[in-house]
């Protein structure tokens, strides 16, 4: 993919977090004029060394009111984009392309009740996004934010998510927020076991968050691995929640920019 020069700005890399050998994440500055909605993503470019651009879409972790743009990425060995990625450092250059898209937006939804997040992996990033955002909570009575992950060393962000309901705009929400962590391979303190399509069919997800998942009060956001959002997706078939469409609103909306 290539991006002529005036459909993208040249960022400055504020800080990058390595929070495990194949996961970390990256923050820059912000183009005054750079919008979104949370839920969003951008096309992030880097420069190889032979001068060429390579670019990949990557969901916006921050806030649409921060004055930076934080990213969250997984390394892929011998991966053309990540492998430069990784290698950036602070003060180095990152293109970005000034139009964000996406349509893992609330908007998406135009009732419901109960909220509920599924993500694996890096897919938690424009949930953690929305989390932020001041109108998801104002929205929906309650909030499943699901996240699962291969080993628990892998579950990152934790203290921005346990930290949410103490700032203080979201303050008078306390308690609508449940984060529920789930780790495949291993047993971890505090978290379930097992795929998201497992801990659904058993019933021990639904168990945990003391809530149903169905089609009349039940909306479902879907990110991460590209298997489990299709899998999920025909799970949810069978309990009558469909893809929510701008001609016909449905229960569950999903990202597929991988």
């Amino acid at each position: 993919m290539t991006a002529s020069a005036d459909k993208f700005t040249r960022q400055t890399l504020l800080d990058v977090q390595t929070l495990t050998p194949s996961l970390f994440t990256l923050r820059t500055t912000r183009d005054a004029g750079f919008r979104f909605v949370a839920g969003q993503f951008a096309r992030l470019g880097v420069t190889k060394a032979d001068g060429s651009v390579v670019w990949r879409a990557y969901s916006l972790v921050s806030s649409p009111h921060d004055e930076f743009l934080e990213f969250f990425s997984i390394v892929v060995p011998g991966g053309e984009f990540t492998s430069e990625l990784s290698r950036l450092r602070v003060g180095d250059t990152l293109l970005i392309e000034k139009q964000a898209t996406g349509f893992l937006t609330l908007d998406r939804f135009t009732d419901g009740r109960d909220l509920w997040l599924l993500s694996t992996g890096t897919g938690v990033a424009p949930f953690l996004s929305i989390l932020q955002d001041f109108e998801v909570w104002e929205r929906f009575r309650t909030i499943k934010l699901v996240y699962s992950v291969r080993e628990g060393a892998e579950l990152a962000y934790t203290d921005l998510v346990a930290g949410l309901e103490q700032r203080e705009y979201l303050q008078e929400y306390a308690g609508k927020l449940q984060f529920i962590p789930v780790v495949t391979r291993e047993d971890y303190p505090g978290a379930l076991r097992g795929r998201i399509t497992q801990l659904i069919e058993d019933g021990r997800l639904e168990q945990v968050a003391g809530l149903e998942l169905s089609p009349e009060h039940s909306r479902v956001m879907i990110c991460g691995n590209p298997q489990m959002i299709d899998d999920t997706r025909q799970l949810l078939k069978t309990r009558d929640m469909r893809l929510s469409l701008s001609r016909k609103p449905g229960q569950v909306a999903v990202e597929n920019y991988w």
